[in-house]
């Protein structure tokens, strides 16, 4: 752990105190959580403090912990014959649009906004982690007063994760299509979509249908070159293969 950022996690302890629900020094990086109630404060003392001058926001990213640590594809062993998990559903990836998911995650709340700050002074970085009280409507208070670079970041993370950012003044969809039903990066949106889209010669324009594909999720196998799996190898070492033209004259 730096000198760095043990300094700034525990200046930030020291600030916020109780507003803190975590404060993590880990892989180089500082991750601190507050509360969606607490966030507006937080964030403009962050900004605007000498100690921590966090004037520039680079990035705010939605998250789903839906099914977070839950995967089909999660396993301590392996086999000679390929992968059997992923031939039962374990996950969401199957699902068609109307499918209810099975959300199996229950140890926090299901949508979380991360913010990432930078401080060109004091040459450093900070990642601040807010929840969403709400499952079904998850909200949180939008930023953009403090860091006005948010705007199509909170778009972002409104189109892709249907996260609402209270306070914003221009909140729509900015990356999927007009009308799109949805949001893409929920892990319980089908990942064969919900519509399909071809050029329709007779009416001479783009139509929307129903998705004809099903949905599937491909098992893969591990072909090994090892003599173990060879069950028709020559029973002993060095015996001729006669069926080889020319073995003979060898």
């Amino acid at each position: 752990m730096s000198s760095r950022n043990q300094q700034l996690s525990e200046a930030l302890q020291r600030t916020f105190g109780d507003r803190l629900k975590s404060c993590v020094v880990a892989a180089g990086e500082v991750t601190i959580e507050v509360a969606a109630a607490d966030l507006l404060a937080v964030c403009q003392q962050l900004h605007d403090d000498e100690t921590f001058a966090f004037e520039q926001m680079l990035d705010v990213c939605g998250i789903d912990y839906s099914e977070y640590k839950c995967t089909e594809w999660d396993t301590e062993v392996s086999t000679n014959t390929g992968f059997s998990r992923g031939v039962t559903p374990g996950a969401n990836a199957r699902l068609r649009f109307g499918d209810a998911p099975a959300y199996r995650n229950t140890d926090r709340p299901r949508f979380a906004a991360v913010y990432h700050l930078l401080s060109v002074r004091n040459n450093q970085r900070l990642r601040l982690r807010c929840y969403c009280d709400d499952d079904a409507m998850p909200v949180v208070p939008s930023v953009i007063d403090i860091w006005a670079s948010v705007n199509w970041y909170e778009r972002e993370a409104f189109d892709l994760y249907g996260i609402l950012f209270e306070g914003h003044p221009d909140l729509r969809r900015i990356l999927t299509d007009y009308g799109f039903v949805g949001h893409p990066f929920r892990k319980d949106f089908p990942l064969i979509g919900h519509v399909e889209m071809r050029y329709d010669p007779e009416q001479k324009r783009v139509i929307y249908q129903p998705v004809s594909i099903e949905p599937r999720v491909l098992v893969p196998r591990v072909i090994r070159e090892d003599n173990r799996y060879i069950h028709d190898a020559p029973a002993a070492a060095g015996e001729a293969d006669t069926d080889t033209p020319g073995a003979d004259n060898a």
